[in-house]
């Protein structure tokens, strides 16, 4: 096969890609208005192709598994990597992922319990993070969770956006203040302070039926 060759079949595949992730924003956009739309970091490559060989080097029958996969294993990985998605929604946290078995998951917001960090030695050493996603309700199987990413650009950022915009949708709506500014979330003083003020107000009706059934005692004794 000619390099002329090689080269038009990557740059039609490109395209479709491109074609595919448009055409799936604007799907997310006609349902719900997407709010931020994670990126991929460069080193997800490299880390995904040093983890794997790795992993296959620790059996005797992995070792010549791992031969062809040094080869080979590059052009899939960074394939892969293309068809991975992570959009955030103002209802939904929108996932896919896979070259040949596609997969697709929309999950609620609310359902979200906790997105967790994980950063491993080896994405440590390569500056790299990602978390898992923790639902509730949901089959998470036998890892306990539902989805981990990995490569996040700014995943930190990207973890506290879904977060706030859950919290939005728990509170009932975006969470802006009359005046149009955000509405900044309530600390933990607040919280205590809230709970004492109504533990007052029960503490005073309480003692404002004590004085009434009082006063009906002394009537009924005269």
């Amino acid at each position: 096969m000619s390099a002329g060759v090689v080269r038009g079949w990557k740059a039609c595949g490109a395209a479709s890609q491109g074609v595919q992730r448009r055409s799936r924003q604007e799907a997310l956009m006609s349902r719900y208005k997407v709010i931020r739309e994670a990126e991929f970091s460069p080193k997800l490559a490299d880390y995904t192709m040093v983890s794997s060989l790795i992993g296959l080097c620790l059996t005797v029958i992995g070792i010549p598994i791992a031969a062809v996969f040094f080869v080979v294993g590059k052009p899939l990985v960074q394939k892969w990597i293309d068809r991975l998605g992570c959009t955030l929604t103002e209802r939904t946290l929108e996932l896919q992922s896979g070259i040949f078995n596609r997969v697709e998951s929309t999950i609620p917001l609310e359902k979200i319990t906790d997105l967790q960090m994980v950063q491993g030695p080896i994405m440590r050493a390569m500056g790299i993070k990602g978390f898992k996603v923790e639902t509730a309700g949901q089959s998470s199987g036998p890892t306990g969770y539902l989805m981990s990413l990995k490569g996040i650009v700014d995943a930190e950022g990207f973890r506290e956006a879904v977060l706030d915009q859950r919290d939005r949708m728990s509170d009932g709506g975006p969470r802006d203040s009359e005046d149009g500014g955000p509405r900044r979330r309530r600390d933990a003083g607040e919280d205590d302070a809230a709970g004492g003020g109504a533990a007052a107000e029960l503490a005073e009706i309480k003692a404002s039926v004590l004085r009434i059934e009082a006063l009906l005692r002394e009537r009924g004794e005269g």
